[in-house]
């Protein structure tokens, strides 16, 4: 009998729904401090996951989700910045 390869689950910090990590998009606080989307999944830092739309990304902004899951203070031009990434996606 072949081994199952597991399927890697992730959390959106939008919506809170469990989903395949190949169907979020990573979001990266580098050590330096820096935020950016990672959509190989490989960059070093601490990482959240979000949906691939707009819509989650706002409800993560309005629940403090990313916040919570980065531990600090996300500026504006962050959330901005972001958005327009996620619409070229």
């Amino acid at each position: 009998m072949p081994a199952v390869k597991k399927i890697p689950l992730r959390k959106c910090t939008g919506c809170r729904e469990m989903k395949d990590k190949r169907e979020l998009v990573r979001i990266v606080k580098t050590p330096e401090g820096d935020f950016c989307i990672d959509l190989t999944g490989k960059k070093s830092g601490r990482g959240a996951y979000v949906c691939k739309n707009t819509e989650c990304l706002e409800a993560a902004f309005k629940s403090k989700g990313l916040e919570r899951s980065f531990k600090c203070k996300i500026p504006q031009e962050i959330y901005d910045s972001l958005r327009e990434a996620l619409e070229k996606i």
